[in-house]
């Protein structure tokens, strides 16, 4: 037992090799002896166990060895004393068979790792051009190519050396993915610059004259982000012989094709049945009249990188005023978005998974997402315009346009996934971008081991792999998604480059052409948006043009720019706020419809700024009943430590709740009945709210409960009919406490009262919430509360016919629920009496009516368009139900309700009314209490007369439904129409009733 395991321990296994001739080329090297590992070679077997793969860096070094076994003691030398020598050869050997083969074929290039820092690539052109140059002559054909394809390969190893050691030696520095790309892309400039040379060198008999060509680095060349081993895509430009330009460029496509690396023109203008070289009027012609916008998009990272560099730089003038216009083109966003779509679908579903560049969270959902957000951006903003995918990705950061921790993600998910790319093609410098099986456990260990994954808890280095490559992709598929998708580039897109720049003279122009009454006034709230260099003013700059169109298209949109700009300024510190606005376009939409056109809604936006995060999604703006939200309002009322913090957060809660319905009654999504509920019942639970907290108060000073009390909802609260400036109007009624006399019950339960009223009736900044008890038996003038035997005293002595009316409405809404059904019992004979109202009470009723009609009009309004009390307005239609219910509800149930609707439809089906009659009233009411409503929004505050001109009557209009290109005048023709229409039934019905 103790041999086997000294066995194991002496074993090369310990090192990782799982080769069976591993111990043979060990001892070979002279690295292993009967006893085990040479001592001199610990330091050597460890880097190999380093590697990410052991068993193919050692079978490197073997071949080495046996092809240049004079020179093999120098180099076992440098891999024992040598760390630097070591971490990179062994990193290298153990990640790439291609450049091992390399090695093998030139054994003393090695020694190019062995310098501190390798050849730096400023050099690499002047190292390619000493290659192929013998006697101080550039050398052509075959011994040309086979020569900077051996500097090429030796430039390659150092790249890939510097990439790799620190995975063997951690002392090493370990460079960042960017300077790799860059070296690699340097490299690459260095091989086209060197080919060039060769192709003048070849055509040089037949005379070059006064021929000029360049050539364009395209896609990732251009871009300064090669991988080890890509197609250089380039265009070329000739100016003079066309014929000896396309000569030299198809020369030079050939010879450092050969040697480094395929060079791709189909870039060019009408892809490969194009000509291989034009002028720049060439390009400029094709450019203007036939380009699609594909090519726009790839000409982004186009630059000069090789021949007549005043040839090259003219063509980049053209070209980039081009790119920077593209995003105006008719459809831009939807066609690259298409493309997108088309290269993803050429993928093969079978590999779909594994493609790490073409598949769904694939490099290309990067790109196509940076570069989609370059275009529409940076047109008015240069900091955008980098040819580099991060460099343009870290940019759009810093300005704002995607949030600082997506853009960060995204860059690492980008790097990581273009590291596994450069690992894959490293090992046998072929072009891949296809991701190993996932059951492939000896690829995914070896490809992790090269990335530096490292074995923990249990997980080898192929496990881990795996699931960091599933979580990079699903974060770019979501946030390609997320980004690439983004309504608000459409909008952006759409608006003119010259118009993205906000503050010119021209802007003013435009301003008044789009509709804003007072332009200079809109460019000072422009200019305080967009002032100074911070995040937040670049997210201004990049939403205000498309916040200025859309507020142009709304009723008011001076109003609605000032709005924005004191929302704005109130949420300055609301980390989330200008974020959700640049993410979510329908959320800009509909905040701009909101301001241009509420004058409510921003007062209440700036103290529940929450509800702006439930625009972008309509589902959540409607999806609470109102139930759940009056029981979510009650219970965190409930957790409240005090009175007053149990009040103050009843008002917050109903301030988000009446500005969430609001912006849902403006964006159409609720109708004017659910609108009604949802207002009566957060009214309800925070009156449910704050009693229950005055009572509690009251009960902890007194120590005890003088008596029950409970709140009877009247009027429009009764009925559950409420607006967003309606006053709440109640009766009190308590029940003294067993051995309490009435009096103190009365005291107790008033102080109670008292305290909800003026807790709730403060002064604030929200809409008002008023607690009117004017409807109680002696109005103003009698007690506050009244016990149950009370009230029925004084109804049965002194009840008017104005009171039984006003019970209609009773139903109880809060406080003792026991003591509220006996009140409503108590009632109920009183407001529906035996055999129904007689002729002289209803004589009396219409009297009343004709009094209010003539009495109660407000000086100077327009009775026609006078909500409340004018003709076929509520008034006309609830005192007509109201005279029905007193006359018939003793006989017909279902009028007992105090809905008026709900009583307009039992009038109906007890045959009371003719259906027509009916349906005429119910739609004059509904009308008149959605305008009163709407005028409420535009206004600000509670109004009951419709306008009847202005920005405000539009504003109306458009929230009745009306469009901008309405006439206003349709919607009051309308409105006059339904309401005459109903008061013609009311004259009829109520005085014949």
């Amino acid at each position: 037992m103790m041999a086997e395991q000294s066995r194991g321990a002496g074993s090369p296994a310990r090192y990782g090799f799982t080769d069976d001739r591993a111990e043979e080329h060990l001892r070979a090297a002279g690295w292993w002896t009967d006893a085990g590992p040479a001592r001199e070679a610990v330091d050597i077997l460890v880097a190999l166990s380093r590697s990410a793969d052991p068993d193919l860096a050692l079978r490197s070094l073997d071949r080495i060895r046996e092809t240049d076994e004079r020179n093999w003691s120098e180099l076992a030398e440098a891999l024992r004393d040598n760390r630097t020598v070591r971490g990179r050869l062994v990193a290298v050997l153990g990640t790439s068979s291609a450049l091992g083969d390399f090695l093998v074929g030139h054994p003393d290039e090695w020694t190019r790792l062995a310098a501190d820092k390798c050849t730096e690539a400023d050099c690499y052109a002047d190292v390619l051009l000493d290659a192929v140059r013998e006697g101080g002559e550039i050398r052509t054909g075959t011994p040309a190519e086979t020569a900077l394809r051996a500097a090429y390969r030796g430039l390659l190893l150092e790249i890939a050396g510097t990439d790799l050691g620190h995975l063997v030696e951690a002392a090493l520095d370990r460079p960042a993915y960017a300077e790799v790309a860059q070296q690699l892309t340097l490299l690459a400039e260095a091989a086209l610059a060197t080919g060039l040379e060769i192709a003048q060198a070849e055509q040089a008999p037949q005379g070059l004259g006064d021929t000029r060509l360049a050539v364009i680095a395209m896609g990732k060349c251009g871009g300064r982000e090669l991988n080890y081993v890509s197609d250089v895509d380039v265009i070329f430009v000739g100016d003079g012989d066309l014929q000896l330009a396309t000569r030299l460029a198809s020369t030079m496509m050939r010879v450092v094709g050969k040697a480094c690396f395929e060079v791709d023109a189909a870039l060019r203008p009408e892809g490969k049945q194009g000509a291989l070289v034009r002028t720049i009027e060439g390009h400029t012609a094709y450019y203007e009249k036939w380009a699609r916008t594909w090519e726009f998009q790839a000409l982004l990272k186009a630059r000069p990188i090789a021949g007549d560099a005043d040839l090259g730089n003219q063509y980049a003038e053209m070209v980039t005023s081009m790119v920077w216009a593209a995003a105006e083109r008719e459809n831009f966003v939807a066609d690259v978005q298409q493309m997108r779509r088309r290269v993803e679908g050429h993928v093969p579903s079978e590999l779909a998974e594994r493609e790490l560049k073409l598949g769904r969270g694939g490099l290309r959902d990067v790109e196509f997402a940076v570069q989609l957000l370059q275009l529409v951006h940076g047109r008015a903003d240069p900091s955008l315009r980098s040819p580099s995918t991060v460099e343009a990705l870290t940019a759009l950061g810093a300005g704002g346009y995607v949030g600082r921790s997506d853009a960060a993600e995204l860059e690492m998910s980008y790097e990581f996934l273009r590291t596994v790319e450069h690992r894959l093609q490293l090992r046998r410098l072929r072009r891949t971008h296809l991701f190993p099986d996932f059951n492939d456990a000896a690829e995914l260990r070896v490809l992790g081991r090269a990335i530096g994954v490292r074995p923990e808890m249990g997980r080898g280095e192929g496990e881990i792999l795996l699931v960091e490559f599933r979580r990079h992709v699903q974060r770019i598929r979501r946030l390609h998604e997320k980004l690439f998708y983004r309504p608000l580039l459409q909008s952006v897109a759409n608006v003119s480059t010259e118009d993205l720049r906000l503050t010119t003279k021209q802007a003013a122009q435009r301003l008044a052409a789009l509709g804003y009454a007072a332009p200079d006034g809109a460019l000072q709230h422009i200019r305080a948006l967009t002032a100074g260099v911070s995040r937040r003013a670049s997210i201004q700059r990049a939403l205000l043009p498309v916040l200025l169109d859309l507020l142009a298209d709304t009723p008011d949109p001076d109003g609605g720019l000032l709005a924005y700009r004191k929302v704005s300024e109130a949420l300055e510190d609301t980390p989330w706020y200008l974020r959700v606005l640049r993410d979510e376009g329908a959320v800009v939409e509909r905040l701009a419809s909101l301001l241009g056109t509420s004058k409510l809604v921003p007062d209440l936006l700036v103290r529940a700024p929450e509800v702006l995060q439930l625009l972008g999604d309509p589902a959540r703006l409607t999806g609470r009943a109102p139930a759940e939200v009056a029981k979510s309002l009650r219970a965190t009322v409930r957790r409240q430590p005090g009175l007053k913090a149990a009040v103050a957060a009843a008002r917050s809660l109903r301030r988000h709740e009446v500005l969430r319905v609001a912006a849902a009654d403006l964006l159409g999504l609720l109708d004017v009945r659910e609108v009604c509920e949802a207002l009566s019942s957060v009214w309800v639970a925070v009156l449910q709210s704050a009693l229950s907290a005055a009572i509690r108060k009251r009960r902890a000073e007194l120590d005890g409960e003088a008596a029950t009390l409970a709140v009877i909802g009247m009027g429009r609260l009764g009925g559950a009919e409420l607006g967003y400036g309606s006053d709440a109007d109640v009766l009190f009624v308590c029940q003294p406490a067993e051995g309490v006399s009435d009096g103190d019950a009365v005291r107790y339960a008033s102080s109670v009262a008292e305290t909800v009223r003026k807790m709730l009736g403060a002064p604030s900044a929200d809409p008002p919430l008023q607690v009117d008890a004017d409807l109680r038996p002696e109005g103003r003038g009698g007690p506050l509360v009244r016990t149950l035997d009370s009230y029925r005293a004084y109804y049965a002595r002194w009840g008017e016919v104005w009171e039984t009316q006003a019970l209609l409405r009773a139903r109880f809404v809060a406080g003792d629920e026991e003591l509220g059904e006996r009140f409503i019992s108590m009632i109920d004979p009183i407001r529906y009496p035996d055999g129904g109202l007689d002729a002289s009470r209803a004589r009396e009723v219409r009297r009343m009516k004709a009094r209010v009609d003539t009495e109660r009009m407000p000086r100077g309004a327009d009775p026609t368009l006078h909500t409340k009390l004018g003709r076929g307005g509520l008034a006309d239609v609830e005192w007509t139900v109201q005279l029905f219910q007193l006359r018939h509800a003793f006989d017909v149930p279902e009028l007992r309700t105090t809905s008026t609707p709900g009583a307009l439809s039992a009038m109906a089906e007890a045959g009371l009314a003719d259906p027509e009659d009916t349906a005429s009233l119910t739609e004059a009411w509904l009308l008149a209490t959605r305008v009163r409503n709407a005028a409420m929004l535009v206004r600000g505050k509670a109004v009951d007369q419709v306008p009847s001109s202005g920005r405000d009557l539009a504003a109306v209009a458009r929230i009745l439904g009306y469009t901008a290109d309405d006439d206003p005048g349709e919607f009051l023709d309308s409105y006059r129409r339904t309401t005459r229409r109903a008061h013609a039934v009311v004259e009829r019905l109520f005085y014949q009733a």
